[in-house]
């Protein structure tokens, strides 16, 4: 015996939506296999879901477009800092610089070593320390640090900071997008199961077989369990047998 199974991506809540959507507007309302009052709450429910719907899939896809120009702006970003404090350390080692200099930048638990940039809040936290701290360095009457200067590493920090709080409003829209969809989802749910629900209870007089095929052309969904699939395919086999 086949089950009902309803749908459970909005792509087949859709479908079911505008299926009895369709049935309400070619039928006459006392032949309806479902209330006038579940037709109007689907009417007037229906424009709003698939615009939910519409609304977050642009901003998804928008997001996902920008995320490449995201990721480039990091990882130059990543380079620069990473390469800044490699010459500093390069020019520690051959003695042009002292080894206080790494004081300047809040390297000095590091010697020679790399601090972790592996995160956003990695490189804008080292970023910023660079940028501050190659300043009063060369406030305090030091030589800058060349191959890259400071102005270079600036200049790549900033465009990823603006690249990181464009992505971080893009990432925001669409999170509301989706908790906006996400409520509708549930009503979407309400709607299907009292409309598929009144069709069942409308057909209930009829052989099941009939009353599953009525209420098919409503958009309710019936499925095999994977026992009686099987079953199905043995009988269909020993017919094409015999």
């Amino acid at each position: 015996m086949p089950y009902r199974r309803l749908p459970n991506t909005d792509k087949a809540r859709l479908k079911a939506l505008k299926t009895a959507l369709a049935k309400g507007r070619e039928i006459p309302p006392f032949k309806l296999a479902f209330s006038q009052k579940s037709n109007q709450k689907l009417q007037s429910f229906l424009n709003s879901y698939e615009n939910a719907m519409s609304y977050y899939s642009q901003n998804y896809i928008f997001q996902t477009k920008k995320s490449w120009l995201y990721s480039s702006s990091m990882k130059k970003a990543k380079m620069y800092v990473s390469h800044f404090i490699q010459v500093l350390n390069l020019a520690i080692m051959r003695g042009e610089f002292s080894q206080d200099t790494r004081k300047f930048f809040g390297l000095d638990d590091y010697e020679s070593r790399i601090p972790s940039l592996n995160s956003e809040n990695d490189i804008i936290e080292w970023g910023e320390k660079l940028i501050k701290g190659e300043a009063k360095r060369v406030l305090a009457g030091n030589s800058p640090v060349t191959n890259p200067t400071i102005a270079l590493v600036r200049v790549r920090y900033e465009n990823f900071l603006e690249a990181h709080h464009y992505q971080k409003t893009l990432q925001k829209n669409t999170a509301r997008a989706l908790e906006k969809l996400t409520e509708l989802r549930t009503e979407a749910d309400n709607i299907i199961l009292q409309i598929w629900n009144e069709v069942e209870e409308s057909f209930s007089d009829l052989p099941d077989d009939l009353k599953r095929e009525k209420a098919q052309d409503y958009g309710v969904v019936y499925v095999y369990r994977k026992n009686e699939v099987s079953s199905l395919r043995f009988g269909e086999s020993r017919q094409r047998g015999t």
